[in-house]
């Protein structure tokens, strides 16, 4: 996507059609995914990173667990302002069904985590990829709650690909996260949109 301030870019987000915003967004994973595999093939990456291991992706539905329970807890606890992001996860997750967040969560989470962990973190290491993870989601720079839980998720999801030396863990935990979250977010655009289809019937 499109990166500015987090005012122009709301503004910018809500102006595209769906077709518009979710195209922006799968292109977008793309350019990660080929410059990911771009920077393995030149820095030899491991390859046997890439595999299924059940304990290592049960680490991955711990930390899932405990991140969405955080952010929910950040969301009871704390005023809407420390917690806002412009409305932009709303937009895109308040109009999908549960199978289309979890393919846009599920690429998301492979093309990220294979930039980010597979390929810059081989390269650079923990710390500097971590602080680059969190410096793309730029509107939340404004934002200190939600730049320090970007920052310490990231952080986490590097520690656990380190802990594992399997890149499908912290992909795994990336995918639930975001999917969890935006179900959550579907869910309340839902009973939003119902609430309001209601309030206009009983005024006509």
């Amino acid at each position: 996507m499109i990166h500015m301030s987090k005012k122009n870019q709301a503004a910018l987000i809500q102006q595209l059609s769906d077709t518009e915003l979710y195209l922006n967004i799968y292109l977008s994973q793309l350019l990660f995914l080929v410059a990911g595999s771009i920077l393995m093939f030149f820095t030899s990456f491991p390859w046997s990173h890439v595999t299924w291991n059940t304990k290592a992706e049960l680490y991955g539905l711990g930390l899932a667990i405990g991140t969405v329970l955080f952010n929910l807890l950040l969301y009871k606890w704390l005023p809407l302002s420390y917690v806002d992001d412009g409305g932009i996860n709303e937009r895109i997750f308040s109009s999908l069904s549960l199978p289309n967040i979890a393919l846009l969560t599920l690429v998301i989470a492979i093309c990220e985590e294979w930039l980010f962990r597979g390929a810059l973190q081989n390269l650079l290491g923990l710390h500097i990829t971590s602080i680059c993870f969190a410096l793309l989601h730029i509107r939340y720079l404004k934002k200190p709650v939600l730049f320090s839980v970007a920052v310490l998720l990231s952080y986490l999801l590097g520690y656990l690909y380190e802990s594992t030396d399997n890149l499908v863990a912290p992909m795994s935990a990336h995918f639930l996260i975001d999917f969890l979250l935006g179900a959550l977010l579907a869910k309340r655009g839902s009973s939003r949109a119902i609430k309001e289809m209601v309030t206009r019937s009983k005024r006509e």
